[in-house]
């Protein structure tokens, strides 16, 4: 659907070519201060159009709050918001409107809707992506004033197999009208011990839904992740030992999660994506009828998502913390 979170929920709306994107942020805590800036400045990270690496589509992205905060503190109410769509160039789809593009949503969303909006994907394209940077804005903003010292870091790690030079393989594939896929990972200080759930809604779980959520995320893995398959329990168990009269573990192949809740250790985690299905080269495909055909597209993409994705992965991280926040104050009296 169109909703992630159980307490602290993002609502979104809008597509790619459309007049807006949009949401409702329900469940935020009244008297959080709201840093607008410090909003902006988050949905500036993700923004087209900053670098070599990235499509040269140019939004402002400028997000416009309707409901929900008074002077400058949320009401404990629905916070509504809108980012207004301004430099489409929907004509550059034209020639994709009876066409399915390789390895795109656009078969899928035919079948399953009787028709689509083709222009940039529509409710397809990473463009909703935007929507997630202002929830995870706010839900950063909470769990700072909730007085929790909790540092959310990715960085990209891997790109097109290579882990050095990273930049310069994105290059390389855009130079070819190529693109290239990697993986981000992400790193989660000071999350206290307790968050997440036994069984349903085990922390990790929450995480990888959050993370395959984002456009083009392939895989997910925290702590050892598959190499603990290839391990005995004697090599990887996360041995407890006591430090100034605090519980600790003298590893973390865990991950900072152990039976779906947090252990205070560092959590930790990686995301695969897929190459961008977008190629500025011509491939074969077939139109809506089956008939076979060779398609060019035209149009501004990334060679590679992970430079706009690491602050989505960020975003959604924040949000599933900020709902685990909430949850967990009801777990004991």
């Amino acid at each position: 659907m169109n909703t992630f979170g159980n307490i602290f929920r993002l609502t979104c709306f809008g597509e790619s070519h459309g007049r807006a994107l949009g949401g409702v942020i329900d469940g935020c805590p009244a008297g959080v201060v709201v840093d607008e800036a410090f909003v902006q400045s988050e949905l500036d990270r993700r923004r087209p159009g900053q670098s070599c690496l990235t499509t040269s589509r140019n939004e402002a992205d400028k997000v416009e709050f309707l409901s929900g905060i008074f002077e400058g503190k949320t009401t404990g109410t629905p916070i509504g918001f809108v980012i207004y769509n301004t430099n489409q160039h929907s004509n550059d789809y034209a020639n994709v409107k009876d066409v399915f593009r390789p390895s795109h949503a656009d078969y899928t969303y035919t079948e399953k809707y009787g028709f689509r909006d083709y222009r940039g994907g529509g409710r397809s394209s990473a463009r909703e992506t935007a929507c997630r940077m202002v929830s995870g804005a706010l839900a950063k903003l909470m769990l700072k004033q909730a007085g929790l010292n909790i540092e959310i870091v990715a960085k990209m790690t891997e790109v097109g197999g290579e882990t050095e030079n990273i930049e310069e393989v994105i290059l390389k594939a855009k130079e070819k009208g190529d693109t290239v896929g990697g993986v981000i990972t992400c790193n989660i200080s000071g999350v206290p011990v307790g968050w997440g759930e036994p069984v349903f809604g085990k922390l990790q779980a929450n995480l990888a839904s959050a993370m395959m959520s984002i456009n083009a995320a392939k895989g997910f893995e925290y702590g050892m992740g598959f190499e603990m398959a290839k391990k005995y329990g004697s090599e990887v168990n996360d041995i407890f030992t006591s430090e100034n009269g605090k519980i600790t573990t003298l590893t973390n192949n865990s991950g900072g999660i152990q039976g779906g809740i947090s252990n205070g250790q560092d959590i930790y985690f990686r995301v695969a994506f897929k190459p961008v299905a977008t190629l500025l080269t011509e491939q074969p495909t077939v139109d809506k009828d089956g008939n076979a055909t060779m398609l060019k597209v035209r149009g501004r993409h990334d060679a590679c998502v992970l430079p706009r994705a690491v602050p989505i992965v960020e975003a959604m991280a924040a949000m599933v913390l900020a709902d685990a926040y909430l949850q967990n104050k009801s777990s004991r009296i």
